[in-house]
């Protein structure tokens, strides 16, 4: 495959092939985990590390597994650090990962993580793979991060609300609120509010991606072409 730079696997990851605004995958623990800002930010990191993790190793063995079992490999691959991490937020995020429950291990079955392991890690140089791991990674949480603040903003009336059980508790101070006296919209943090959410995030990113396309193409018209003869003062 065509080697990319690093500033466009992480501008892919962030932004141009997003997994969760572009193509669409891991929206089941999108979806049912985005209830809050902190839910979002745990399963997202959580799925970062699974990502780099699972990238860099499918990367380092490319050459060695043979085509007809490349899949059951790669599930094998990330379920091994799906446990890994799960056994990690037991051990020190245990309250958290009470919050996140079983979706914590549905990782595993995470579209995203599988698509990036067959179209592009075992395709590619460690380094550049763990380029997109991370950047894939961080797109996600940060979608993932979004949605579930705005979601909690809007139904709850908080924002990183116990931010503590990620953080510790030098986080709580973190936390946000619109008073007691708001009342928020329950519509926000049941199911028709993620995907209500996700639409709205979706519809954003393609306002964007057309004003900066349009602005790219005035500036190209306005450049003028390279046989094109320069006015004389």
């Amino acid at each position: 495959m065509t080697e990319k730079s690093y500033r466009e696997i992480a501008g892919d990851g962030l932004w141009r092939n997003n997994q969760a605004l572009v193509a669409l995958l891991g929206l089941c623990p999108l979806l049912a985990t985005t209830t809050s800002a902190t839910n979002g930010l745990g399963m997202g990191l959580a799925t970062t590390a699974v990502l780099v993790l699972s990238n860099f190793t499918i990367s380092l063995i490319r050459n060695l597994v043979r085509p007809e079992v490349r899949l059951p490999v790669f599930v094998l691959v990330i379920a091994s650090f799906v446990t890994a991490v799960e056994l990690v937020m037991q051990a020190w995020f245990y309250e958290l990962h009470k919050v996140l429950g079983l979706f914590i291990p549905l990782i595993v079955t995470n579209c995203a993580i599988i698509g990036r392991a067959e179209a592009f890690a075992s395709k590619s140089t460690i380094d550049q793979a763990l380029m997109d791991g991370l950047s894939m990674g961080i797109g996600f949480t940060l979608v993932l991060m979004t949605l579930g603040g705005l979601r909690e903003l809007v139904g709850q009336g908080t924002l990183f609300h116990q931010a503590h059980l990620l953080l510790g508790d030098a986080a709580r101070g973190l936390s946000l609120s619109l008073g007691s006296d708001f009342q928020g919209a329950l519509l926000a943090i049941l199911p028709p509010g993620a995907f209500i959410g996700l639409g709205l995030l979706i519809a954003m990113k393609n306002v964007i991606d057309k004003r900066l396309q349009q602005r790219q193409a005035t500036r190209t018209q306005r450049a003028p072409t390279s046989g094109e003869p320069q006015a004389v003062g």
